[in-house]
C-alpha cells in the first residue's frame, strides 16, 4: 500500500529484511529515558540493543506480523492476542539474560511488569513501531500505523500499546488511542502511557479496558515473548 501524502509504500517484512530493521530499532530507541534506565552505560548500549532487538525482531518474524517500508526505513511489530498469551518460557529468560548481560535484571523487570498490567480483552498488540531518525516527523510512522489500523477497522478489533514519552503519547491520541492508568518503573525509572484504540464503530472513545493484575500463568514452548515498547515512531 502507498500512502499519496507521503510516497510512503508498506509491505510486510521478512527474515532478509532483520539487519536494517534491527538497525532501524537500535537507532530509535537509543535515546530517551527508558533507554537511560535500561542501559546507562552509552558505550554498551548499542551492542546491547542489537543484540536485544536482533531477538526480538526474529520473534515478531515468526509469531507475529512485521511491517516495513520499502525503503526498510520504519517497522511495527504486531501480535494477535485472542487471550491472554501464557507466561513466556525459561528459554526466552535465557535470551534475555544472554543478549542484555548484567542489565538483565531491568529489562526482566520491564516485560513483567508490562506481562502483569496488560489488557484482558481481545486485541492486536503493537509491541514496537520504529522509525529511522532521519526519516522522522515525515508522517511516515503514521503512514505505516495507519495501514495497520485499517485492517483492524476491518475485524472489528481494538489494539494497544505502551508509550514512553509524551511525543509519541500525543500521536496516539490523534490516531484514537485512548490513554489508561500509566506505569511508572521503579527504580527511578521513567513513566509508560498505556494506551488503547477501540474497534472501530464503537459509540464514543472507546473506554481504557480492565487490567486488573493477573495471577502469573504457567509457561508453555510456544509462549510470545514480552518486549519493552519505547516508540520510535
Amino acid at each position: 500500500m502507498t500512502a499519496p501524502s507521503t510516497g510512503v509504500t508498506i509491505r510486510r517484512a521478512t527474515p532478509a529484511d532483520t539487519d536494517p530493521l534491527v538497525s532501524v530499532l537500535v537507532d530509535a530507541f537509543f535515546d530517551g529515558l527508558v533507554a537511560d534506565w535500561l542501559v546507562p552505560d552509552h558505550d554498551d548500549r548499542r551492542a546491547v540493543y542489537r543484540r536485544y532487538f536482533t531477538l526480538v525482531l526474529r520473534h515478531g518474524l515468526a509469531h507475529g506480523h512485521v511491517d516495513t517500508t520499502t525503503d526498510r526505513s520504519a517497522v511495527a511489530i504486531w501480535y494477535a492476542r485472542p487471550e491472554p498469551p501464557p507466561a513466556a518460557p525459561p528459554e526466552h529468560q535465557a535470551a534475555v539474560e544472554a543478549a542484555t548481560g548484567p542489565y538483565a535484571p531491568k529489562f526482566t523487570l520491564l516485560e513483567a511488569m508490562f506481562d502483569v498490567f496488560h489488557p484482558r480483552e481481545p486485541h492486536h498488540y503493537l509491541a514496537y513501531v520504529a522509525v529511522s531518525p532521519d526519516e522522522q516527523r515525515r508522517g511516515v510512522g503514521t503512514t505505516l500505523l495507519d495501514s495497520y489500523h485499517r485492517r483492524l477497522d476491518a475485524l472489528g478489533l481494538p489494539a494497544y500499546l505502551e508509550a514512553s514519552n509524551m511525543r509519541n503519547r500525543r500521536l496516539y491520541l490523534r490516531l484514537g488511542y485512548r490513554a489508561g492508568p500509566p506505569l511508572i518503573l521503579p527504580i527511578s525509572g521513567p513513566t509508560i502511557w498505556r494506551m488503547w484504540r477501540g474497534p472501530a464503530g464503537a459509540a464514543g472513545t472507546a473506554a481504557f479496558p480492565d487490567t486488573e493484575q493477573r495471577p502469573a500463568r504457567r509457561a508453555r514452548p510456544a509462549a510470545a515473548s514480552r518486549a519493552i515498547s519505547a516508540r520510535g515512531a
